[in-house]
């Protein structure tokens, strides 16, 4: 495999091992979130890692890596993706870089988003990479069918599906698992994100919305919770914590920063479950 990514054109995905796609049935659960936050613990696992952000109307990733208003530049093989680090571990390809300004609308067709995509996927020089995770947009719309399309060449594909606890958000989800069997991807995992509220002067979590929502619907569908539990009363999902919130606004990385936080170990689980579960689902 790494003679014919050797061999294979520095500008197309020849060079990455595992494909992600995060999906969710309804906006606002945060696949941005656990997008960025599971790329950020990859890479302090020791691996290569490329986001592709396809949230073509709300681009927010640049802002959560702090790397809002950075340029693409031109190489040889197409668009070279923005560098997140200095060791070029984390590389990020967005909308919001294309912009004139951040507060821009993208006001576009579905025809002319799906151009974009495959141009993401097969004029960018991503290189070599050890999981590429793609943020997609709510639902199952055309930017999802052109991902698919796009990035199915290079391998089989696989999803981590995001949802919240409520059974409004988890109905959505299982739209979204009809979607995977549909389409041929691989569900690597459910994530229940937002299970839970941390306060911030006692560390007590509180479940306003409800609890165990993911796991259940996990259960049913027969697919691996990520965030299992452990020896910790906040480590079943990933819960709405203060300091998660605000290491996103600051561009922080929070799995370096706040390894004290009821968050950090279900984050920590979801990573270690993906390099364990998806080798074995994406071969």
């Amino acid at each position: 495999m790494a003679e014919a990514a050797e061999a294979a054109e520095p500008g197309n995905l020849a060079g990455v091992r595992h494909i992600l796609l995060v999906l969710s049935g309804k906006g606002g659960v945060g696949k941005s979130t656990i997008s960025t936050e599971l790329a950020l613990a990859l890479r302090h696992a020791g691996k290569k890692v490329g986001i592709l952000d396809v949230d073509l109307c709300g681009p927010s990733i640049p802002r959560m890596l702090r790397a809002q208003g950075r340029a693409v530049h031109q190489c040889d093989s197409g668009w070279v993706p923005v560098f997140v680090d200095q060791e070029q571990s984390i590389s990020l390809m967005s909308v919001g870089f294309l912009l004139e300004s951040p507060d821009e609308a993208v006001v576009w067709r579905g025809p002319k988003k799906n151009v974009l995509i495959k141009q993401f996927v097969s004029d960018v020089a991503w290189g070599q990479l050890d999981y590429l995770v793609v943020d997609t947009p709510p639902g199952t719309s055309d930017e999802h069918m052109a991902a698919v399309e796009a990035l199915r060449p290079y391998g089989p594909l696989g999803a981590l599906v995001v949802t919240t606890p409520q059974a409004v958000s988890v109905g959505d989800v299982r739209r979204e698992l009809t979607f995977c069997r549909k389409t041929g991807l691989q569900v690597v995992g459910i994530v229940e994100n937002m299970s839970g509220f941390v306060c911030p002067h006692c560390t007590e979590c509180t479940n306003v919305f409800s609890q165990g929502g993911g796991a259940e619907l996990a259960r049913l569908a027969g697919v691996p919770f990520l965030a299992r539990p452990l020896p910790s009363p906040f480590a079943g999902s990933v819960p709405l914590d203060p300091e998660l919130t605000r290491s996103l606004e600051e561009g922080r990385d929070f799995i370096r920063d706040f390894p004290q936080s009821p968050a950090f170990p279900a984050l920590s689980s979801i990573a270690q479950k993906v390099l364990s579960e998806a080798p074995a689902r994406l071969s």
